[in-house]
């Protein structure tokens, strides 16, 4: 049973996770250390993260839509390639034991936050498409989907960074691609979950009104802002989550 408190305090960190999703990627290194730290299990906890997520996702994944930064049609493919990987790899989690889990965890969140400490490293404008659509479709759509599915804090970071440096897109249209396929991992991941009975359900909902909010406040000022403020942000919830799980 979760305290009120407790609510309150994922509430807040949905919102703030929501915002920095929509702008950035990284919000999952907020969210699973917000409800491992409610007590539940680390199956528990990716169940519901994906359950919030899903929702923040949504939403900015709209915004995106409506001012025409992103065409669900024109990747189509690499939706359907991430909805395999995120299929795979939540079935996959379901089966390690929880005590794997309990070590698994947050030695990825820590090789997580060290790739986003470097990554401020790597040039983030537009630039020359390197790979087929097609190609980014297998092996980036597949890939990230299968990590998300599987443990997923940090997806929306990677992906961006796939858009800009092998398909060339600018960093407002490279956010709103991260969106449509984050939203694909995280619904498929969360249906499987479903199935499965792990989903704190009113954690989550609380959680993902947070996000919701967060969301729709993050991908309005990464509309109106672009580039300007999404470079900065990638960079600095890079350095901030890296100091955060390092110290922890």
């Amino acid at each position: 049973m979760i305290e009120p408190g407790d609510l309150f305090f994922l509430f807040i960190v949905g919102g703030v996770a929501g915002f920095v999703d929509a702008i950035a990627g990284g919000g999952g290194l907020l969210s699973i250390p917000a409800l491992l730290w409610t007590g539940m299990s680390p199956i528990q906890a990716i169940a519901t993260n994906k359950l919030q997520a899903s929702m923040g996702s949504f939403t900015a994944t709209a915004n995106y839509v409506r001012h025409g930064l992103v065409s669900p049609g024109k990747l189509w493919f690499a939706v359907f390639m991430t909805l395999l990987g995120a299929m795979t790899g939540a079935l996959l989690v379901q089966r390690l034991p929880n005590a794997w889990l309990e070590t698994l965890v947050p030695v990825m969140l820590i090789i997580i936050a060290l790739y986003f400490l470097f990554s401020k490293k790597i040039r983030l404008e537009s630039g020359e498409q390197r790979i087929s659509l097609t190609a980014f479709s297998v092996l980036i759509g597949f890939t990230i989907g299968f990590y998300d599915g599987f443990f997923g804090p940090g997806t929306g970071s990677f992906f961006t960074i796939a858009f800009v440096l092998l398909l060339g897109y600018a960093l407002p249209q490279a956010i709103g691609g991260t969106k449509l396929l984050n939203f694909t991992s995280n619904v498929v991941a969360l249906g499987v979950f479903i199935l499965s009975g792990h989903i704190l359900w009113l954690a989550g909902i609380v959680m993902g009104a947070g996000q919701i909010l967060g969301s729709y406040l993050g991908s309005h000022m990464a509309i109106k802002h672009g580039g300007k403020l999404i470079r900065p942000m990638l960079v600095t919830i890079s350095i901030l989550m890296s100091i955060k799980l390092l110290l922890d």
